[in-house]
């Protein structure tokens, strides 16, 4: 389960929003019992490109190994 400002990493692509597996989220509302999360992603100069409610099989902790990496988003 994850907490408000969790920084969470997507599961799987989400084409519809442009979404690519592995990138960052921050969880922004934790809906009832842990069933649904609020993930929030932005560019890096903070602008959102996305407010999606995701499932926990939708998004994962971020391991301590990890590197973040930038990738161009392509606006819809």
């Amino acid at each position: 389960m994850f907490n408000e400002l969790d920084t969470v990493v997507l599961a799987h692509d989400l084409k519809d929003r442009k979404l690519t597996r592995g990138d960052v989220g921050t969880v922004v509302h934790c809906y009832t019992g842990g069933k649904a999360y609020e993930v929030e992603f932005v560019t890096g100069e903070g602008k959102t490109i996305a407010d999606v409610t995701l499932e926990l099989l939708d998004i994962r902790p971020m391991q301590r190994q990890e590197i973040l990496h930038v990738r161009m988003y392509a606006a819809a």
